[in-house]
């Protein structure tokens, strides 16, 4: 039942500003607030627990600005800003709680937590986000130099850089290589890679060890190690022309090349690989993945640790991914054949080299003798390619 509260109408307009998601209304509101936001309405949830369930990520970050208390609540049904935020739909908005300092672990009054609330009505982002969050001050010992030492296992300036690359979701090894390419990290793949197999090992050590963590860290260092691998492979062949390669590139195209049968057989080998290479056999998790992947009707390697890490989904239709880096719901499409859809033009290239043998391509009538098909000379290839990327289409 609805308690009585005795609103200030300045706090009556901050709830409804937040309703009706008026960012502009809701700064104006808050620079007339002179006392505390941590206040609750009739149902005792606060403004920022209201600003959660919108998931409006600018509202959020306004009342934290303004020294809302995430772990604060006194709602009735003991729901948390997370939640709140989990059954928003909007990972940003968990992310933004997540880092604030939020405790993931919180259950309701039917024992659920947010990740599991979330779930429960679809909202399979914001269960990946939440399951693989882990706090930035868990990856400080690795930027701090520690008895024995002479340096750190990581350089501290970029540990920001790092803890964002952990906590991405989406699992596809191009995803993952593209991501240590956004957040900078390439020229540090080696200390990459020791730093997370200490992760793991540290993560199997606790009392509460979390399995799945654990085998992404493993998992992340893996494919740590095969860049590392391509780049070796790059600067050995000093005097080819493979040599003038890119070292990411060519990982890429490794994993995105095809098979005779259409598959892409590298992305399926290394990912089996790397979790028979799983140092603790003896956990639920690696059983589990061990016997999907000898099923007889065994999904995709990637798919099977995607799900065993973010999360099994269920009553959805289907989703669709980038043909690149496997992530979700990307934004744009093939203007020629409308067939495959990428995250941005950079995914588009990248893919190019395989989708130009499929790709529906308009054909010249102008000259129909055979000489219409003589083979593109480089420089029309490169123009080719050019126009195709150019009209990639939102």
């Amino acid at each position: 039942m609805a308690k009585e509260v005795a609103l200030t109408e300045t706090q009556k307009e901050i709830f409804d500003k937040i309703s009706k998601n008026d960012v502009d209304g809701l700064k104006a509101a808050l620079s007339q607030h002179k006392t505390t936001i941590n206040f609750v309405d009739e149902n005792e949830t606060t403004p920022l627990q209201h600003a959660c369930y919108k998931g409006n990520k600018e509202a959020v970050q306004m009342l934290l600005d303004m020294g809302a208390e995430v772990t604060l609540s006194k709602h009735n049904g003991n729901y948390t800003c997370l939640h709140f935020a989990a059954l928003s739909g909007k990972p940003e908005v968990c992310l933004q709680v997540l880092e604030a300092g939020i405790d993931p672990n919180v259950l309701n009054v039917v024992n659920r937590t947010a990740a599991q609330m979330a779930a429960f009505v679809n909202n399979h982002a914001c269960v990946a986000t939440i399951n693989n969050f882990i706090p930035k001050s868990n990856l400080e010992y690795f930027t701090t130099v520690q008895t024995g030492q002479t340096e750190s296992i990581l350089p501290p300036e970029i540990l920001e850089k790092f803890h964002k690359f952990v906590i991405e979701i989406t699992l596809h090894p191009v995803r993952v290589a593209l991501n240590l390419q956004k957040h900078s990290l390439l020229k540090y793949l080696p200390k990459a890679r020791v730093a997370l197999q200490k992760m793991t090992e540290l993560e199997m050590k606790k009392s509460d060890a979390n399995e799945l963590m654990a085998l992404k860290y493993h998992y992340l260092g893996w494919i740590v190690g095969e860049l590392i691998k391509s780049e070796e492979h790059i600067k050995s062949r000093k005097d080819s022309e493979e040599s003038k390669s890119n070292f990411l590139e060519l990982f890429i195209k490794r994993a995105l090349k095809l098979d005779k049968t259409g598959k892409q057989d590298y992305i399926e080998w290394t990912i089996k690989d790397c979790i028979r290479e799983f140092p603790y056999r003896e956990t639920a998790i690696f059983r589990q993945i061990i016997a999907m992947f000898d099923r007889k009707d065994a999904e995709p390697a990637e798919s099977i640790l995607r799900t065993a890490i973010n999360g099994q989904r269920g009553f959805i239709n289907e989703i669709v991914n980038c043909s690149t880096c496997g992530e979700e719901k990307p934004g744009k499409k093939c203007s020629k054949c409308k067939e495959v859809q990428y995250c941005d033009r950079e995914c588009q290239r990248l893919h190019w080299f395989v989708h130009k043998k499929m790709c529906a391509r308009p054909i010249s009538t102008s000259n129909s003798n055979s000489s219409a098909k003589t083979q593109l000379n480089q420089q029309e290839i490169s123009e080719e390619v050019s126009m195709h990327l150019s009209s990639l289409q939102v």
